[in-house]
C-alpha cells in the first residue's frame, strides 16, 4: 500500500512549474497576437498602394518595415508560445536564441550609436535624404516626414533648404514645378486661431533669408531638433527603453528556466 502511494505520488510530481509554463505562454500569445496586427497593417498599407513603382524606397517604406518587424515576431513569438505549451525543448532554445540575439542587436545599435554619433547621424542624414527625395512618390513616407516636421517643429534634416533635394521642391530656376523653391505645410508654425490648415503656407520659403524665415516655418532642421528633444526628455527616453528591454529579458529567463525544469523532468524520469 505504501509503495503504490510512494509511485502515485512521484507520477504525480513534475519538475515544471506550471505558473513559469503558463505564464510564458500567454506572455508570448499577447505578442504573437500583436506581431499579426502588426503584419496585417501593413500589408493593408502595402495593398492601398500596390500601384506605387518606386524601388529606391523599398528599404525606407514603413509599410515594409512594419511586415519585415511582424514577420520577425511572429516567429519568434510562435517558437515561444508552442514550445510553453508543448514542452519542447528544441522550440523553446530557439525563442531564447532569437530574443537573445534580437536584444544583443539592440544594445550593439544603441552603444554603436553612441559611441560614433557622427556616422550614425549621416547615416540617419542618408535616409531622411530619400524620404525628402520621394516625399511626393510615396504617400506613407510622406505622412512620416510631415508628422515628424509637426511634433519636432523642424523643417529638413540640416535645415529648410533641404526640400532642394525634392523634384516638386527644388529650387533651381529650371525647375517648372509650381511648388519651386517651397516647402510642405508640416515646416508651417501656426498662426494663433487657426482652424483650417493653409497648405500653401510654405510656398516660396526657400528664397527667404533664415530670419525671414522663421516667421512663416521652422527652419531649422529635425537633426539638431531631435537631439534637442531627446536631451529635455532624458526620463522619457530611459522609461522608453525599459519598457523595451524589460519584455525581452523576462521571455528570455523564462525560457531558460523552463528549459532547465523541462530537462531535470526528462532525466529524472530516465
Amino acid at each position: 500500500m505504501d509503495r503504490q502511494a510512494s509511485l502515485t505520488r512521484t507520477q504525480m510530481f513534475s519538475f515544471v512549474n506550471p505558473w513559469i509554463r503558463y505564464f510564458l505562454f500567454f506572455f508570448s500569445f499577447l505578442f504573437w497576437v500583436f506581431s499579426l496586427l502588426i503584419v496585417a497593417i501593413g500589408v493593408y498599407a502595402k495593398v492601398e498602394k500596390a500601384t506605387d513603382t518606386v524601388r529606391d524606397t523599398f528599404l525606407i517604406d514603413p509599410a515594409v518595415i512594419l511586415i519585415v518587424v511582424g514577420v520577425v515576431m511572429f516567429f519568434i513569438t510562435f517558437c515561444g508560445c508552442i514550445g510553453a505549451l508543448r514542452e519542447n525543448i528544441r522550440l523553446l532554445k530557439i525563442f531564447s536564441f532569437s530574443l537573445t540575439l534580437v536584444f544583443l542587436t539592440q544594445m550593439a545599435i544603441a552603444i554603436l550609436g553612441f559611441f560614433y554619433s557622427d556616422q550614425t547621424r549621416e547615416a540617419l542624414g542618408k535616409f531622411v535624404k530619400k524620404a525628402i527625395v520621394h516625399y511626393r512618390d510615396d504617400q506613407d513616407l510622406q505622412n512620416l516626414m510631415d508628422y515628424i516636421q509637426k511634433e519636432f517643429k523642424c523643417c529638413g534634416w540640416n535645415n529648410y533648404t533641404d526640400w532642394s533635394w525634392n523634384l516638386y521642391f527644388n529650387c533651381t530656376p529650371s525647375n517648372p514645378s509650381n511648388e519651386r523653391c517651397s516647402v510642405p505645410f508640416s515646416c508651417c508654425t501656426p498662426l494663433p486661431g487657426e482652424t483650417v490648415i493653409n497648405t500653401m503656407c510654405g510656398f516660396g520659403v526657400q528664397t527667404q533669408n533664415y530670419q525671414d524665415a522663421t516667421k512663416s516655418i521652422y527652419p531649422a532642421g529635425c537633426a539638431d531638433r531631435a537631439v534637442m528633444w531627446i536631451e529635455s526628455h532624458l526620463l522619457l527616453v530611459g522609461a522608453l527603453t525599459l519598457a523595451l528591454a524589460l519584455p525581452q529579458i523576462a521571455g528570455i529567463v523564462l525560457s531558460l528556466i523552463l528549459i532547465s525544469e523541462i530537462q531535470k523532468e526528462i532525466q529524472f524520469v530516465l
